[in-house]
């Protein structure tokens, strides 16, 4: 949505105003009166840049329920639909070495890994550009749409002879699609909800869990029965219901905007006139680079995505050829996708009694303990062992995904939680696309998955201690945001007794002339 080029009421009063404390007319001009104004415009626009929120703004106060109960069972059908049938691509991926593989290919597996790990990083990749169509378009027609061109994907993927189309009909067109269905998901919910943000986000990220427990088995049925292709014509029925359920993220902050063509909040239309951008050439904003804590968290959470993706696409694999007497090996990613749902409940709650930006503690614990798991799965020597290591790093999967959102809004605001969740996600697609390949590379070269796994452990720790330094920054940024507004303010308060002061030498310096 394009926010109108008019200048708010407030704005304009700012140059049009008379100064505090200026002379009468016909009196000397007062030093000091013009550059205050300038001051405190820049201490306003500080603030801004550095807490992410417009100055005196009255945010739109969402209704915490009502319609918006049915917006969080859309978003929860997308997040399952989307992140479901991607945290089960290992069945997805056993049955395409069976379909397009050949035992004369040594990199088969190589090859087939880049399918998955590639339509998972062209989820992420395409968020920046989806939050600038959400911005112009409105989650609506972005998800709608979002949802027809993935259909459109999946279906050209059940139609291919060989590996290599997969690249682009699954890999892309379909993960394309996904992502401009998925992100504006994230979006309507900080419209409908704010008390229970943490608790909402809980539930729709815990539909990833419910389809990552169900299919699995759904995919190994199918896979068995009909084939490869016929099964990626079933999950087209997701990606319909998916269209469907996107008509119901109703613009409810672009409705009050239409009815008032300046509204007191949410809207960045303060943040265009004060900065003086033009609107509709904004098109990126890169300003919220400015906020350093933004910054910091943008680092560390792709730093710790190298190998997060690998347990999802080479666990199944791992599974069959360590455990080849196993029944049912699909239970490990069923484990996963059972404790995710409970750590994606259970840390969104807690989510919400964690004050600002302390919530980031909540990732760092998560990073530790996937880290951890990830080394611990080639040292399981048992099933029960592997499962309880699983029930593990699902939990804490839980807990990462469900307060990204969350951390997201308190540190750069609700006017820019849309770009700041788009530029996040596209810097994730870059490890969560390379990771998976190299893996399938150590394994193609090494002839296991040991080596594999220890190293995809090493990065979710890293950025977990990248993480620890955010609420320090932020707090310090706070704190000298404060002390200048506070200065600014001082500077006021002295200019103006200057000004009275100096009104009152003119006033008798010329009532001694007219004596």
């Amino acid at each position: 949505m394009v926010p109108s080029q008019e200048e708010p009421a407030a704005a304009r009063g700012t140059s049009e105003a008379q100064p505090l404390g200026s002379a009468p007319p016909g009196a000397a001009p007062l030093p000091g009166a013009g550059p205050l104004d300038g001051s405190e415009a820049a201490a306003a626009e500080k603030v801004e840049i550095e807490l992410g929120g417009s100055v005196g703004a009255e945010p739109l106060e969402p209704p915490e329920g009502g319609w918006g109960w049915l917006v969080m069972l859309a978003a929860m059908w997308c997040n399952g639909s989307v992140f479901g049938i991607q945290n089960a691509c290992g069945v997805l991926f056993v049955s395409m070495l069976k379909t397009f593989g050949s035992k004369d290919d040594g990199k088969m597996v190589f090859k087939t890994a880049w399918v998955s790990s590639l339509s998972m990083g062209m989820i992420f990749f395409c968020c920046p550009i989806v939050s600038v169509f959400t911005d112009i378009f409105g989650c609506r027609k972005t998800a709608v749409v979002g949802a027809a061109v993935g259909f459109v994907g999946l279906l050209s993927s059940s139609f291919v002879s060989s590996i290599e189309p997969l690249y682009l009909t699954y890999g892309i067109i379909f993960a394309c699609g996904c992502s401009f269905a998925y992100q504006p998901s994230l979006v309507i919910l900080g419209h409908y909800f704010k008390k229970r943000l943490g608790l909402v986000n809980g539930i729709v990220t815990a539909g990833s869990s419910i389809f990552t427990i169900l299919l699995p088995f759904l995919l190994r049925v199918l896979t068995d029965s009909v084939g490869l292709f016929h099964t990626l014509r079933v999950l087209c029925i997701f990606l319909f219901v998916l269209f469907l359920a996107g008509f119901t993220y109703r613009p409810l902050a672009s409705s009050a905007k239409d009815k008032d063509g300046t509204t007191k909040g949410g809207d960045r239309l303060s943040l265009f006139s004060r900065r003086k951008f033009s609107p509709p050439k904004k098109i990126f904003n890169f300003a919220i680079f400015k906020v350093t804590a933004y910054a910091v968290w943008a680092v560390g959470i792709p730093l710790a995505l190298f190998g997060y993706f690998v347990p999802y696409v080479h666990l199944m694999k791992h599974v069959n050829e360590k455990f080849q007497d196993e029944k049912n090996k699909e239970v490990v990613l069923m484990c996963i996708g059972i404790t995710s749902g409970v750590g994606r409940l259970l840390f969104g709650r807690i989510a919400d009694y964690v004050p600002g930006v302390k919530k980031i503690y909540l990732q760092v614990l998560s990073f530790l303990f996937i880290g951890l798991m990830s080394m611990m799965i080639p040292l399981c020597r048992v099933f029960g062992g592997l499962i309880a290591v699983c029930l593990i790093m699902g939990l804490f999967d839980g807990c990462f995904i469900s307060i990204m959102a969350p951390i997201a809004f308190e540190l750069v605001g609700a006017q820019d939680v849309s770009q700041a969740i788009g530029f996040l996600l596209g810097f994730m697609s870059i490890p969560m696309t390379v990771g998976p390949p190299i893996a399938g590379l150590l394994r193609d070269k090494l002839g296991s998955y040991n080596v594999a796994f220890y190293l995809a452990g090493i990065p979710p720790l890293i950025g977990g201690a990248v993480l620890c330094f955010i609420p320090w920054v932020h707090s310090k940024k706070q704190r000298e945001v404060t002390k200048t507004t506070g200065g600014e303010k001082m500077e006021k308060m002295l200019a103006n007794q200057n000004s009275l002061s100096s009104s009152s030498a003119i006033f008798k310096k010329e009532s001694d002339s007219v004596i």
